[in-house]
């Protein structure tokens, strides 16, 4: 059983929106020093949902895969740290810039590379973009089918059964292998990693593929190869103003609310 997780790096979530730069002009968000970036929640919990897997089945090999610059390595090797076997990073100059459809793209050209693949986890989208296309990008481009929004994955002989989230419930589907799966929050908490899963996560290797080592020309990846037209990227600007209605009576106090909110043509 070979499984794939695509994983992302992005800036911590959880930091404040305070401390984010927009350069609109160019439609791009400017770093900002000390910034820490780890990997995306939704990710991690795919990481999970292939340890979970492997522990079912009692072997299984999980490669980590990221598509991104050097620093990404870093949540590489903390999915390593978790028990994943090995990691693949996607890093050249002609990445940048990739949307949805680039990344998925060039993803899916390492997964072919890497050979016969048994399952593919990714999570059910990234928190950063939120676009969540990646991952059945990937089904298409690989041509095999995608089950999506994952709260539980179970794999038995050539199948894979998912559990997936809906608006109102949930509902339990199977799929043939291989298939890609994006899996949700809902999963649960992903497992801490263990001091001896740490130490010899230091000797499990990372390779690194360019464009060039994909077979792929620049002008099929990062900004060349994208598909996504960005009108606009700026952080909106909440201008709230608050107004109290008075009057001699209730009655009064109602009427200019009214008389207000037709003004403003809101009623």
């Amino acid at each position: 059983m070979h499984i794939v997780v695509c994983v992302k790096q992005i800036p911590n979530p959880e930091i404040a929106q305070s401390l984010f730069r927009i350069d609109e002009t160019a439609k791009k968000v400017v770093p900002v020093s000390g910034l820490s970036m780890v990997i995306s929640p939704f990710d991690e919990q795919a990481v999970e949902a292939a340890l979970r897997i492997r522990d079912a089945l009692g072997e299984a090999r999980i490669t980590v895969l990221s598509l991104g610059p050097e620093s990404a390595r870093a949540v590489i090797k903390g999915a390593l740290s978790l028990g994943a076997d090995e990691g693949m990073l996607l890093s050249d100059p002609a990445f940048e810039d990739s949307d949805s459809y680039a990344t998925a793209f060039a993803l899916a050209r390492a997964i072919q590379k890497i050979g016969p693949i048994d399952l593919v986890l990714t999570g059910r989208q990234a928190a950063d973009w939120d676009a969540g296309i990646v991952g059945c990008g990937l089904a298409e481009l690989l041509d095999v089918p995608a089950v999506t929004f994952a709260k539980d994955v179970k794999v038995s002989g050539g199948t894979v059964r998912v559990e997936r989230v809906l608006a109102d419930g949930s509902e339990t589907v199977e799929a043939p292998l291989p298939a890609v799966v994006t899996v949700a929050h809902e999963l649960g908490k992903p497992r801490y990693a263990s001091l001896r899963e740490t130490m010899k996560a230091a000797r499990k290797p990372v390779t690194v593929w360019t464009a060039k080592d994909l077979g792929l020309d620049a002008e099929q990846v990062g900004a060349a190869g994208a598909r996504q037209t960005l009108e606009r990227l700026y952080i909106p600007v909440n201008d709230v103003r608050c107004e109290f209605i008075k009057g001699g009576s209730t009655e009064e106090t109602a009427a200019t609310l009214a008389r207000r909110l037709h003004e403003a043509r809101l009623i």
